[in-house]
């Protein structure tokens, strides 16, 4: 493993974990992808292959300014669960995508679960 970069590493343990985690139309799957300058955050329906609902930093209701940090993440993660309060959808699975659970994915994820989703 140590001759793949980081992101192949990444891509590798994301496959190890979808194989576990499914969104259903009762539970979607809170999929997270961070690059560099955007943070993305979508609920997916795995069985029907829908986006339910989707927020990401390139929209003007987040007010980015080109990099994404724990603050834009934190905004992130209450979107999210401010426009699934309005599609009634209450419980999720956590999907990191490959991230280290800290930093940016932790601060969407905990803005996720005051806003009211459980997870």
């Amino acid at each position: 493993m140590s001759k793949l970069n980081r992101k192949a590493t990444r891509r590798k343990v994301h496959r190890r974990i979808r194989k576990k985690v499914t969104g259903t139309a009762d539970r979607p799957r809170l999929a997270v992808h961070m690059s560099n300058q955007h943070v993305y955050a979508q609920l997916i329906d795995d069985m029907a292959g829908a986006t339910l609902v989707s927020v990401n930093t390139t929209e003007k209701a987040v007010d980015n300014t080109n990099s994404a940090n724990i603050a834009v993440a934190t905004k992130v993660g209450s979107l999210v669960a401010e426009r699934a309060k309005t599609k009634n959808i209450e419980t999720v699975v956590f999907d990191r995508g490959g991230f280290i659970y800290h930093g940016k994915v932790k601060a969407l994820a905990d803005a996720a679960r005051e806003g009211g989703l459980k997870f």
